[in-house]
C-alpha cells in the first residue's frame, strides 16, 4: 500500500524507517507546515514533498495517509483525509474529544475506509507473551493492573514540548498502558482521578520560559466492564525510575512487564514471591516497530475486517481521557464511560 506521512516533526523518521523497510508499504511522500523538514524526510528516504496536505491528497496514489501531526490538528487532518477515501492511521490520540473521535469512526465506515490509532504497543513481542499467558490462566482470575507512566521533564529532550504538555500526560503517555490493558481486558465502565501540578514554570532547550496549564501529575482508576480495575499515573515530572510498566496481578500469580513500549521487554511471572523471567514467544524486535499497526491495516483491508488497532478502540480510549479529566476537574467525582469497542484478535503468531 503506497503511504505518505503528514507532520514531520519528531516521531517521523522513526516511522518512515519502518515504512520503507517493510514488503507491505511504499512511502510516496510528505508534507508538514515547515516544508524543510518533509524535504528532509524524503531526501533520505525516496518519495515527494507535498506543498500542502490538499496536494497530497490529490494525489491518486496515496492510498493511507499517516498522521504524525499534533494531537489537536489529528481531528481535522484525519477527517479530511477520510472524506477523500483514504486510509488512515493517526497518531494518538484519535481526537481530543470523545465526540469527535467517534465522528471520525463513523466517517470512516460511512466512506468505507480503514482508520487505526495508535498506541499499538500490545503488537510487541512482550506484550502479546503476555495476553497468551493471561489467555492461558497462568494468572488465574485477574482483579487488579498497575500501571505506570512516568515519562519525566519532556523539555529536557524536546524542542518543541508545549503541546505535548498542553495535551497532557495522560494523552501523551498514560494511553499506551490504558490501550493495553482495555484491549486485553475490556472496555471500562467507571473513571475516578486526582491531578496535581508539580512544577508548573518550565524552560525549553533554547532557553526560552514556558508554563503549564494542565497538571502534570495523574493518577486514575479505571473500573473495567469484565471487573478488572487498573491504577494508572501518568506524569510529566517523574521520570522513569523503578516504577514504569505494567503489574498484572490474579490469584495465582504476578505478571510483570518492565516497559509497556518496547517490544523486547522484560517479562516476570511470580506464582509466589519470587519473579522469575519469561521467554518471549519469539525474538522480538527492538523496541517499537512503527509500521506494524499500518502492516495490520493493509492486512485488514485485505481480509475484509477492522484493524487490530481500530478507530473505534481509539475514540473508547478518548473517552477514557475525557472521563479522567472531568473526573480530576471535578475533585475525584466519579464519571461513567459508555462507550465499547470489539476486542482486537491476538496477532496469528501468538495464538
Amino acid at each position: 500500500m503506497n503511504v505518505a506521512v503528514v507532520g514531520c516533526g519528531n516521531i517521523a523518521g522513526r516511522y518512515a524507517d519502518r515504512i520503507v523497510a517493510s514488503p507491505l508499504l511504499e512511502l510516496v511522500g510528505a508534507t508538514d507546515i515547515v516544508a524543510d523538514r518533509a524535504r528532509e524526510l524524503v531526501a533520505e528516504r525516496g518519495g515527494d514533498v507535498y506543498a500542502s496536505l490538499d496536494e497530497l491528497l490529490a494525489d491518486e496514489r496515496v492510498e493511507l495517509v499517516v498522521n504524525l501531526t499534533a494531537p489537536e490538528f489529528h481531528a481535522p487532518v484525519t477527517r479530511t483525509a477520510l472524506e477523500t477515501g483514504k486510509h488512515v492511521h493517526s497518531e494518538k490520540p484519535l481526537a481530543l474529544r470523545h465526540q469527535e473521535a467517534q465522528e471520525l469512526v463513523e466517517l470512516a465506515a460511512a466512506r468505507g475506509v480503514a482508520l487505526s490509532c495508535a498506541p499499538a504497543t500490545l503488537f510487541g513481542e512482550a506484550q502479546q507473551t503476555a495476553w497468551k499467558l493471561i489467555r492461558d490462566g497462568a494468572l488465574g482470575h485477574v482483579r487488579i493492573v498497575y500501571a505506570e507512566a512516568n515519562w519525566g521533564r519532556i523539555e529536557v529532550w524536546h524542542p518543541a514540548p508545549e503541546s505535548l504538555y498542553a495535551a497532557g500526560a495522560f494523552v501523551d503517555v498514560g494511553v499506551y498502558p490504558l490501550t493495553i490493558a482495555t484491549a486485553i481486558f475490556g472496555s471500562a465502565r467507571r473513571v475516578r482521578a486526582f491531578a496535581e501540578t508539580l512544577e508548573a514554570d518550565r524552560v525549553r532547550l533554547d532557553g526560552t520560559p514556558f508554563r503549564l496549564d494542565v497538571p502534570d501529575w495523574i493518577v486514575a482508576l479505571v473500573e473495567l466492564e469484565t471487573g478488572v480495575v487498573v491504577r494508572l499515573t501518568a506524569t510529566f515530572w517523574v521520570g522513569p525510575g523503578k516504577q514504569r510498566g505494567l503489574e498484572i496481578h490474579g490469584d495465582a500469580a504476578s505478571l510483570y512487564m518492565a516497559t509497556w513500549g518496547e517490544a523486547d521487554s522484560r517479562l516476570e511471572l511470580s506464582p509466589r514471591k519470587e519473579y522469575a523471567a519469561v521467554p518471549l514467544l519469539r525474538e522480538p524486535y527492538p523496541g517499537i516497530d512503527w509500521a506494524r499497526p499500518l502492516e495490520d491495516l493493509v492486512d485488514a483491508v485485505a481480509e475484509g475486517r477492522q484493524p487490530r488497532a481500530s478507530g473505534a478502540h481509539a475514540a473508547h480510549v478518548v473517552e477514557i481521557l475525557d472521563a479522567i479529566r472531568t473526573s480530576f476537574e471535578g475533585g475525584g467525582r466519579p464519571v461513567d464511560v459508555r462507550s465499547s469497542f470489539e476486542p482486537p484478535a491476538p496477532l496469528e503468531w501468538a495464538l
